[in-house]
């Protein structure tokens, strides 16, 4: 067998490929957004916007994995900060860490919000200059790079949903050295090796430039790159890795919840606590390996050193991969209620043979202990939803459990966006101590609800975002569920809700739409977060009025004037106007119920009325 039929032997057997339900009312959908990259980047701007434009060019080798903790590249190798660097997209990559490719911009929503159909020119990453005077040809100048389709998104499922890789000559043009077409789902990643043959790219400032192609119907077209490198004196046969890394997150601390308040947790530790920790080593040379790992547990905020294991012995035959894992006795500190506890889990490697970089030796996950209950890790990867029908609500809950009681002030949660956006649908919350034929329960019992509510994205804590109850409920221990229902004439695409697929198992979720729940049939784990405890504040959240919500916008399409029709006084109503990317482009009073849009461009548009009597929910006009 060859090297390369190994590692794709090995990699296939490593994974199980995600699938996408078409049975039933479960659907998964994209997230189209992500909010670390729109919280982040104008921050990424300003601390590296300085490495970025600086004139001076990188020598050989080049090398970047992208092992690290920045979602951004590397500001020393890369020039631009378009792609996702993230350990969640990717299934078994060389080494912790990938470059993600998709439809969604540097401020995490798509490159274009007005059509869901179109192919287009998506992320670049782009190599810093890099000086290659005083070598020629001969030199055997090589770059080499791993790629994989899909990962944990969508697959590029479109021939156009290409990923491409340039080369900038010495007169300033990048021209196109390799392509791979879409129309290809989930494979183990595979390696690319390019020789520079080329004298015009034997110059001071050549640079490299990888492009993707999406279909932007779902943000996706999703393309991982890993394990860049460029270096003299390499042939079409080095392709021979020779390193030993650390390619997975450390799983949870917690068996069940990803994080639970402190309090709840010390009420049951033995109960909550997982038998033991595990993490993924690689073996990506030609030589087994024995290697040693170390593991450690802290706490935070006192430093101190709640457990240690190693060093353990693992071996590791040539091209596979092992686990790493250690049982879990830790003495737990004293905190008061209320207050934010976090573990720190470190694994490192030590007495690695062999020769490939040390940076990935080594990661660091914190366990969380808040005032909110979740199964997910905070990554959405997809989105959960319902195929509703027009006339029939749908309701969608999450099994939770305290092991003491506790006061449940809201809920916070994670959209994913739609096209167009759901701003104009509503759902309410509601709180039940048992469902209908959930174990063991004859009958409903729903103990709270908090009605007309409207989607929102992303604040600045966690990216979900926080609904009050109208008032605490006081919750005794045991079981309770929580999630969102959406009233009839809601629409058949149903609410985008975050799916964390990196999350396999049981994942508490059951649905109705029809006249029965039914047990969730899409592994993964829903991005809904009950908040209990201490007081919450809301993050501005719409609550609709019912009785002012009937009011009419004419025509639609519409080219100069918009017609507004609703009872109250049309002195005291005022509009705002959003384009479909949230942003504001017009405001104002209404004047004889009409409105002037002539100067705006042709797209879709959202308008919000205010005023005595006409307070309502969105509506979508198109301007011609």
């Amino acid at each position: 067998m060859t090297r390369a039929s190994t590692i794709a032997f090995v990699l296939f057997s490593c994974f199980v490929l995600p699938a996408l339900s078409v049975l039933g009312q479960e659907q998964v959908g994209p997230v189209l957004w992500n909010p670390l990259m729109q919280h982040q980047q104008n921050y990424t701007r300003h601390q590296h916007s300085a490495a970025r434009t600086t004139s001076t060019s990188l020598s050989l080798p080049f090398f970047d994995d992208f092992t690290g903790y920045d979602i951004f590249p590397d500001s020393s190798k890369w020039t631009d900060f378009e792609v996702f660097i993230n350990n969640t997209m990717c299934v078994s990559p060389l080494s912790r860490g990938c470059a993600t490719f998709d439809a969604l911009s540097n401020l995490g929503v798509p490159y274009d919000s007005f059509s869901n159909t179109d192919s287009r020119y998506a992320d670049s990453l782009t190599s810093k200059p890099i000086n290659l005077l005083g070598h020629v040809p001969g030199d055997s100048v090589y770059l080499s790079f791993f790629y994989q389709p899909q990962g944990n998104g969508f697959y590029p499922s479109l021939l156009s949903d290409s990923l491409m890789l340039y080369f900038k000559n010495q007169y300033g043009d990048f021209e196109k050295v390799w392509s791979t077409p879409g129309f290809v789902m989930l494979q183990p990643f595979q390696e690319v090796v390019i020789p520079l043959t080329d004298t015009l790219y034997f110059h001071s400032t050549f640079q490299f430039r990888f492009v993707n192609i999406a279909s932007v119907q779902w943000a996706d077209a999703v393309w991982n790159l890993d394990y860049v490198k460029l270096d003299a004196n390499r042939s079409f046969l080095d392709t021979t890795v020779n390193d030993v890394a650390i390619t997975s997150n450390p799983t949870f601390l917690l068996n069940d919840y990803t994080s639970m308040p402190y309090s709840q947790f010390m009420a049951n530790p033995s109960g909550e606590i997982a038998g033991q920790i595990t993490d993924s080593i690689r073996n990506d040379s030609s030589l087994n390996q024995t290697i040693n790992y170390h593991c450690e547990v802290r706490d935070v905020a006192s430093g101190a050193l709640l457990t240690a294991h190693g060093p353990t012995a693992v071996p590791i035959p040539a091209y596979q991969i092992a686990q790493a894992s250690e049982p879990l006795s830790i003495a737990y500190p004293t905190y008061p209620n209320g207050t934010p506890v976090v573990f720190e889990t470190k694994y490192f490697i030590e007495d690695n043979t062999a020769t490939g970089p040390t940076v990935n030796d080594t990661i660091v996950k914190d366990q969380v202990f808040d005032n909110y209950l979740a199964y997910d890790d905070g990554s959405a990867e997809k989105s959960y939803y319902l195929n509703l029908f027009s006339d029939l609500p749908g309701e969608i809950q999450v099994e939770y459990h305290l092991n003491h009681p506790d006061t449940l002030r809201g809920m916070s949660i994670f959209f994913g966006r739609q096209i167009p956006f759901s701003s104009s649908k509503l759902f309410a919350i509601y709180i039940y101590s048992s469902l209908a034929g959930i174990n063991g329960a004859y009958t409903d019992v729903r103990i709270d609800s908090t009605d007309l509510l409207t989607p929102a994205y992303a604040d600045s804590t966690n990216h979900f975002w926080t609904y009050t109850l109208d008032q605490p409920l006081l919750l005794p221990a045991g079981t309770f569920y929580a999630g969102i229902l959406q009233p009839a004439e809601s629409g058949s695409d149903s609410l985008y809700i975050g799916l964390d697929v990196n999350r396999i198992g049981g994942n508490h979720v059951y649905f109705r739409v029809l006249y029965n729940w039914e047990p969730s049939l899409i592994s993964g784990a829903l991005m809904m977060r009950p908040l209990l405890g201490h007081y919450v504040t809301g993050t501005s959240v719409n609550e609709l009025s019912p009785s002012a919500m009937e009011w009419q916008v004419t025509p639609n399409p519409a080219k100069d004037k918009l017609k507004i029709s609703f009872d109250g006084n049309s002195q005291q109503a005022t509009y705002n106007i959003t384009n479909i990317q949230g942003q504001a482009v017009m405001h104002g009073k209404v004047s004889d119920k009409s409105i002037d849009i002539a100067g705006l461009a042709p797209g879709m548009y959202f308008i919000n009325l205010a005023g005595e009597g006409v307070t309502a929910r969105p509506k979508k006009f198109v301007k011609e």
